[in-house]
């Protein structure tokens, strides 16, 4: 399974496109494959696939810093929209620092440029964090233990 939450395996989903094999056809892909990159510190990647107009914002210093910072554990696709020049796609990242489980609610807007999907920006909305026990189920969903998994 991808860290993606697609049932192809990362080398089948998400790789490709990090490492430049493909190039995502939605948005939905494309913001499949950055939380994916997220997951495997592909910084460049996450860094090359913002919109030009947001691109400068951002390192792939801060990025990884990020990225290395929590353990991200599952990904939710709640809902895609399009219009005449967007696409949008609401999610919910879900991640692990130390003990505690949050998650990243937010609605992504993509823009095409050269035929490419990037992301331009996002609206952020509240969530709630909570301290995950030992013996409480991994939240990853691997059906093991937290102390046996994540917790580690």
């Amino acid at each position: 399974m991808c860290f993606c939450g697609n049932t192809q395996t990362f080398e089948q989903c998400c790789q490709p496109f990090i490492t430049g094999v493909a190039t995502p056809k939605t948005a939905e892909q494309l913001m499949r494959s950055r939380f994916s990159a997220y997951c495997t510190h592909a910084g460049e990647y996450i860094l090359k696939t913002y919109a030009s107009k947001t691109r400068t914002e951002h390192t792939v210093e801060d990025i990884l810093l990020f990225a290395k910072q929590v353990d991200f554990v599952h990904l939710d696709v709640i809902q895609t929209e399009q219009d005449e020049q967007y696409q949008y796609v609401e999610f919910k990242a879900a991640y692990i620092e130390g003990a505690v489980l949050s998650a990243l609610h937010e609605r992504s807007r993509f823009i095409q440029e050269n035929g490419a999907w990037l992301y331009l920006d996002g609206e952020l909305y509240p969530t709630d964090s909570k301290k995950v026990s030992r013996n409480d189920p991994c939240p990853c969903l691997s059906g093991k233990k937290f102390k046996k998994c994540h917790g580690k």
